[in-house]
């Protein structure tokens, strides 16, 4: 009889729990900040080309914006360059270069994007190995 007395009155809790307006509402308000969450960390991989890891065989050497969504690129393919233009709906094979572009690692020279990445690395780094950042002010 006791059990039986004990279920009823754990069911009559948890029943009472999920009606609760309150709870519902905290409920979808985490539902909300998971997706946005989600959201927020596609748009930044996005944004910082974090999913374009490849084999480092092909590489953008340049990049200069044509128009609202069309650029003009040089990219790197082994030891060949080529040019080449990119819309929304259409990437079009221009002309392959005869004289190379320096890299922009070769030259030191580096992109803002590419700037941005590599103090965000060694910040990263020197917080997670603080003998990181005492190697580099020693020498």
């Amino acid at each position: 009889m006791l059990p039986l007395i004990f279920t009823q009155v754990v069911n009559a809790q948890s029943t009472q729990s999920i009606t609760n307006p309150t709870s519902v509402v905290s409920i979808f308000l985490s539902l909300l900040l998971v997706v946005g969450i989600i959201f927020a960390l596609a748009y930044l991989m996005r944004r910082f080309n974090v999913g374009n890891m490849g084999s480092g065989q092909m590489k953008v050497v340049a990049s200069m914006v044509a128009g609202t969504k069309e650029k003009i690129m040089v990219i790197q393919v082994g030891d060949e360059q080529h040019l080449v233009g990119v819309t929304s709906h259409n990437i079009s094979h221009l002309s392959k270069l005869e004289k190379h572009l320096d890299t922009p690692v070769a030259n030191g020279q580096q992109g803002s994007g590419d700037a941005f990445k590599q103090k965000l690395v060694a910040a990263m780094a020197g917080k997670l190995n603080p003998s990181i950042k005492e190697d580099k002010n020693d020498a």
